[in-house]
């Protein structure tokens, strides 16, 4: 986009400048508009830096990503959002609060004699609680991840996304993450 379309497209949007205000880019100064789309766009490059850094060991869980999604009926694109947010594809990760592997499952999550740390066994395990998850709260994706970050019945106290700053943070970047993936094919 050429920075005149751009300046015609924010001065569109925003009618009204502040009386002392100091000039923006467009002879205007800075509006949330504009704040927002720089907020956006360094959200758009964190999140392509980290899906261009994935690791070879991340890159070789996509198969297993791909098989456990289709096995609950998830996007893998989800799976691996998870996966990425919730341990950074360490297979060996465990939270302060004992959750295990690559999705963070707690160990009641498991059947006896379960591996946790084995990737088909935690990504199989995630993927049936995030689609269970889902079921719950009728596909929508947002309350989805918030349960399976606080817990379904937090989700069911506040009536939606618990206020816990984690919780709101993890169902943010998981989602950026998504919508980043959803054509991912590798």
């Amino acid at each position: 986009m050429r920075v005149t379309t751009f300046c015609v497209e924010l001065r569109a949007a925003a009618r009204r400048r502040p009386v002392g205000a100091p000039p923006g880019p467009c002879g205007r100064r800075p509006t949330y508009v504009q704040r927002g789309a720089v907020f956006a766009v360094l959200l758009g490059l964190a999140v392509l830096i980290a899906s261009v850094l994935r690791s070879p060991t991340q890159r070789a869980l996509w198969p297993l990503e791909v098989r456990a999604a289709a096995r609950y009926r998830l996007p893998p694109a989800l799976v691996a959002a998870v996966v990425e947010v919730e341990s950074g594809g360490n297979r060996f990760a465990v939270s302060s609060r004992g959750a295990l592997g690559l999705m963070q499952v707690t160990r009641d999550k498991f059947k006896r004699g379960q591996d946790p740390f084995s990737a088909e066994t935690n990504l199989d395990v995630g993927s049936r609680y995030l689609a269970e998850q889902l079921n719950a709260f009728h596909g929508d994706l947002s309350l989805a991840l918030a349960a399976y970050n606080a817990g379904p019945a937090a989700v069911r106290r506040y009536h939606g996304i618990p206020p816990y700053p984690e919780t709101i943070h993890y169902v943010r970047a998981v989602q950026a993450l998504y919508g980043r993936w959803r054509s991912r094919t590798y």
